[in-house]
């Protein structure tokens, strides 16, 4: 296995600080507006993904940005991808943060994906008004789910080729892709061989998943992770072949010759709710969430060149 930099966090969490009790907060109303008050969004269910584009435009503005689209035709329905941007001092590179607000069909999506695209929504918040080096940007992509996944239907692979086209510099994607569930049980976490021969059995961690050739990158941003959270984190640099190593947004950009990394609870590895009707607000920890992002936010300040505050 490739050595990572620094030590998965262990022993018991710290209270929330003031900002990650805010975070947990925003976060929760983000999810239950996704999964419970819009539910199940895919092309299937057309106005319920307008719906939750709606949501995410809305928000953004909120913020103070001026959001983005990137349309296309599906199926003869019109999807789009949402963007936000922090405008960098160097404008000819970016750090790309996403995650897909769609469903399968069938679930309400609050672990996959509500809590992703929460997450980007309250990066968006913490990371507003700060002088990145590089562009950061915020992309809510449509149709990662299946039929979609590794086709021409698929959000993020249209976003990734149309940065192709424009020859634009993208060093780091994070995959936001299922990220709110959490078990302190021993035994409650699995892995496809041979990883559960390296890796803790007990689910209580966020992952960091990359193929090898974006190596460098994942040890970049665990190393940064782990030095900005007390929060358990395991990362894994494998061949992109391997089950569950490209299982998200973060394919599309290696497809596309980008280095990307998929951030996760591990999805079916850990969450028995995983594509179903039963995935649903109620089991998401909204405030291990709120912990997680506050270190991808310090992540994604070090990723994009934010100098550090005296």
């Amino acid at each position: 296995m490739i050595p990572m930099p620094g030590k998965s966090f262990t022993g018991p969490l710290l209270p929330l600080s003031k900002g990650e009790s805010a975070t947990s907060i925003n976060l929760k109303k983000h999810v239950r507006t996704l999964a419970e008050v819009i539910g199940e969004r895919n092309l299937w269910r057309h106005q319920a993904l307008e719906n939750a584009a709606n949501h995410i435009s809305d928000t953004f503005q909120s913020l103070g940005y001026s959001p983005l689209e990137q349309a296309f035709n599906v199926n003869g329905k019109t999807v789009k991808n949402i963007e936000a941007v922090v405008s960098g001092v160097d404008q000819g590179s970016a750090v790309v943060i996403g995650a897909h607000y769609d469903t399968v069909r069938g679930s309400p999506g609050a672990n996959d994906n509500a809590t992703g695209v929460a997450a980007v929504l309250e990066l968006a918040r913490l990371l507003k008004g700060i002088n990145p080096k590089r562009d950061i940007r915020f992309v809510a992509f449509v149709n990662e789910e299946q039929p979609f996944f590794a086709t021409e239907g698929m959000g993020s692979w249209r976003y990734a080729k149309r940065s192709v086209s424009r020859g634009e510099t993208i060093t780091a994607m994070l995959s936001l892709e299922t990220i709110g569930y959490y078990s302190d049980v021993p035994e409650s976490q699995h892995y496809p061989f041979p990883f559960g021969l390296f890796y803790p059995s007990c689910g209580n961690f966020i992952g960091f998943v990359g193929n090898l050739r974006s190596v460098n990158l994942v040890r970049e941003v665990v190393g940064s992770f782990r030095r900005h959270t007390a929060f358990p984190s395991e990362a894994v640099a494998a061949p992109g072949w391997m089950t569950g190593i490209g299982w998200s947004d973060h394919w599309a950009f290696w497809k596309a010759g980008y280095p990307a990394v998929m951030v996760t609870d591990t999805a079916p590895f850990r969450y028995t709710e995983y594509h179903t009707a039963a995935d649903t607000p109620q089991v998401v920890d909204v405030e291990r969430m709120a912990r997680v992002v506050h270190g991808l936010a310090g992540v994604a300040r070090d990723l994009a060149g934010v100098k550090a505050s005296r």
